[in-house]
C-alpha cells in the first residue's frame, strides 16, 4: 500500500514503505507541519483582475496554502480571487498588503460557500477559518479574535482614535431616521467651514430650533451677518453690521422691493431707514 497525503501536503506512510528514506520523509512532514503551525509567506497578486489558486504540494515543503499567515502584495489594478483546494481545513492570518483600489477575494476554487473579501480600501488583517465543512460548497468563516470587530455595528460605545475621513462617502441613515450630533454638557457642534449648505437637492430648506426654544444666530468675531438665498446668486441680502450702533442694510437685486405684509417700504438705493413711534 502506498503512501497517501493530506490535503495540506503531509505524506501518511504506509506500513512497510520508504525502506531507507523513512527518516527523510518524517523530517519534511516535520517541517511542513512548522509551516502549518507558525508559518508566514507572502503570495504576489500582482496585475488586473484575476484569479490565483494556492496549490498543495504532497509530501514537500514551500506550498503557500500550508503557512499559518499569508501576506497579500503587488500592485492589483483589478478585483482579485484567491482560492485553495476544497478539502483544506485550518485557519489563517491574512493581510492585504497589496496597493491599488480593488477588492482581494479568499475563497474555495469552487461551490457557494461563504468566502471572505477584502474591501478596495482595506488594508489590513483578517482571522478566516477554511471550514472545510462540505465535499462540494464549504464556508470561509471569519474571526474577529484578536483583530477587533468584523463591523462598527457590533460595538455598542465606538469611540474614535483619530480623524474619521469619510473617503469621498456620506453619513446616512435608514428607515427615514434623523442623525442626532449631540455634545456633551455644554459642548457646541462647531462646523469648520466657510459654506455650510442645508437642503435636500432642490426643496425648501428649513432652518429651525430644536424643540420650543427661540433660534438665534450670530456670528462669531468681527464678521457681519448677511442672509441671502441661492448661495447668493441673484439675490438680495440682509445685512446687519457688526459693531455698536451697526445699521441693518436691506438690499433687493435688480428691482426687487423691499416689503412688510405686501406694501412696498421707502428706499434710499438699496438701503432702508424706517422709524417706528409707538406712542
Amino acid at each position: 500500500m502506498a503512501s497517501t497525503y493530506t490535503p495540506l501536503g503531509i505524506e501518511l506512510q504506509a506500513t512497510g514503505e520508504n525502506a531507507g528514506t523513512w527518516g527523510t520523509k518524517t523530517n519534511t512532514n516535520l517541517q511542513i507541519f512548522e509551516q502549518i503551525s507558525g508559518g508566514f509567506v507572502t503570495q504576489d497578486i500582482a496585475g488586473g483582475a484575476q484569479t490565483t489558486a494556492l496549490s498543495v504540494s504532497d509530501g514537500s515543503t514551500g506550498a503557500v496554502l500550508s503557512h499559518r499567515m499569508i501576506e497579500f502584495t503587488g500592485s492589483i489594478s483589478g478585483n482579485q480571487i484567491v482560492t485553495i483546494p476544497l478539502d483544506v481545513q485550518t485557519f489563517y492570518f491574512l493581510r492585504n498588503s497589496t496597493s491599488g483600489s480593488n477588492t482581494v477575494q479568499f475563497k474555495y476554487a469552487s461551490g457557494s460557500g461563504d468566502s471572505f473579501t477584502f474591501s478596495a480600501t482595506d488594508k489590513g488583517d483578517q482571522i478566516v477559518f477554511a471550514t472545510g465543512n462540505d465535499g462540494t460548497n464549504p464556508d470561509i468563516d471569519t474571526l474577529a479574535i484578536g483583530t477587533g470587530i468584523a463591523s462598527v455595528a457590533a460595538d455598542t460605545s465606538p469611540q474614535l482614535g483619530g480623524n474619521l475621513d469619510v473617503n469621498g462617502n456620506d453619513i446616512v441613515s435608514t428607515s427615514n431616521a434623523d442623525i442626532d450630533i449631540v455634545p456633551n454638557g455644554t459642548g457646541d457642534v462647531v462646523l469648520a467651514a466657510d459654506t455650510v449648505k442645508v437642503g435636500d437637492s432642490g426643496a425648501a430648506a428649513v432652518l429651525t430650533s430644536n424643540g420650543a426654544g427661540t433660534l438665534t444666530v450670530t456670528t462669531g468675531g468681527a464678521t457681519d451677518l448677511v442672509l441671502s438665498t441661492n448661495s447668493g446668486t441673484d439675490s438680495g441680502t440682509i445685512t446687519i453690521t457688526d459693531g455698536a450702533n451697526g445699521n441693518i442694510n436691506f438690499a433687493p437685486n435688480g428691482t426687487g422691493q423691499v416689503q412688510a405684509g405686501g406694501a412696498q417700504l421707502s428706499t434710499v438705493g438699496k438701503s432702508i431707514a424706517m422709524a417706528l413711534v409707538f406712542g
